[in-house]
């Protein structure tokens, strides 16, 4: 064999480890990443899941809003990408307790029962004001001790938990994506699509709750969202009693 044949043979055979090392690597990494990914969603391979969609309000005949189903498709890639499988049921169809399959629960307390039955039993410190009359508090968010109030198409609010109810490795979260507007829960579903990785390594299996604020949404839609604030203790922490009239002295 002469030098220079040796030399190709080593080459190609060089090329080959690095091109095979390069590929474990990417797989191991990708395994990894995927394994983090399931473990943050509670959706394991093959797991079982449930978009539990709302009403829109200001339909007479039972409807979704496009951007509920918008947020739906959102979840359901996030599903599928976890090797897991969903069941899409309405809000007043689920009849089991929390931990057993992992939740996506999408829409406010007022078109969804499933979220405010979750918010009554672990977010005491948040309030909802639920009702079609307008004004300045429609769709307000009470959080411990602050109000948000929505302009709609400009400033608008929601709400996105992991939340679970005790603990254990079987236990399955639920999420809810409670948002002032449906363009807001279509916002909260993408936040979480882009933003998994970073969330799993500020809050690991730990519940949280984040309020987002949807920016400019008559311009931009669902896209430019800024997170506001962790207000995970004062959601999970009961409302502080209403201030007593302050007593007057007589003379």
């Amino acid at each position: 064999m002469t030098d220079d044949v040796r030399d190709i043979v080593l080459g190609v055979l060089a090329a080959g480890i690095s091109a095979t090392l390069g590929w474990a690597a990417r797989t191991y990494l990708w395994k990894r990443k995927l394994r983090r990914k399931r473990a943050f969603l509670g959706l394991p391979a093959n797991g079982e899941s449930l978009l539990v969609v709302n009403r829109d309000p200001a339909a007479v005949e039972p409807a979704v809003h496009r951007f509920d189903v918008f947020a739906l498709l959102e979840l359901a890639a996030v599903v599928r990408e976890c090797g897991a499988h969903f069941q899409v049921v309405t809000h007043d169809t689920v009849h089991q307790g929390v931990g057993e399959r992992t939740e996506f629960c999408v829409g406010g307390p007022g078109s969804n029962r499933r979220v405010a039955a979750h918010m009554a039993a672990m977010l005491p410190g948040v309030r909802v004001t639920v009702g079609p009359e307008p004004g300045p508090d429609r769709a307000a968010f009470l959080i411990g001790t602050e109000h948000y109030r929505m302009e709609p198409g400009i400033t608008e609010y929601v709400l996105l938990a992991r939340l679970t109810a005790g603990g254990g490795p079987g236990v399955r979260p639920v999420f809810l994506f409670c948002g002032q507007r449906a363009i807001t829960n279509q916002a909260a579903t993408r936040y979480l699509a882009r933003n998994h990785e970073r969330l799993a390594r500020e809050h690991g299996g730990e519940p949280f709750v984040l309020l987002l604020k949807v920016v400019n949404s008559q311009a931009y839609g669902p896209d430019v969202v800024e997170l506001v604030a962790d207000v995970t203790r004062a959601a999970t922490s009961p409302l502080p009693p209403p201030a007593s009239p302050a007593s007057h002295g007589t003379s």
